[in-house]
């Protein structure tokens, strides 16, 4: 198994281009279409917790369903924004990538290169 997990939307343009970069480096991610196998309560929260972003960071804002759910209200609390991102993957940014090196929302998507070991 891969030291490196992509969390990963093959729609997502910046989300193929990070997953094109980690394989340039000689390395096979373990990938995870979060939409399809979205993560637990536990792992979005330490997912979030290990990327040093705040929970509303980790959403996608620009999402339709972002506005239509009210999530601008920054009266919500970060776990209504929680219960939205795990009923609702699509609104969370992507594509995260988790290494021995650290945990990165990597956009854009040279910032996969904090994490990933010279080789």
């Amino acid at each position: 198994m891969s030291e490196i997990t992509i969390y990963h939307n093959p729609k997502c343009g910046t989300s193929r281009n990070t997953l094109a970069l980690i394989r340039e480096s000689g390395i096979e991610p373990q990938v995870i279409e979060y939409l399809k196998t979205p993560p637990t309560r536990e792992e979005l929260v330490a997912l979030i917790a290990a990327s040093g972003l705040s929970v509303r960071e980790i959403m996608r804002s620009k999402e339709a369903l972002f506005s239509e759910l009210g999530l601008a209200d920054q009266a919500k609390t970060d776990d209504e924004l929680i219960d939205a991102m795990l009923a609702h993957p699509i609104l969370m940014n992507r594509p995260i990538v988790v290494t021995p090196l650290g945990t990165r929302l990597c956009r854009p998507v040279e910032v996969v290169h904090e994490i990933l070991q010279p080789r």
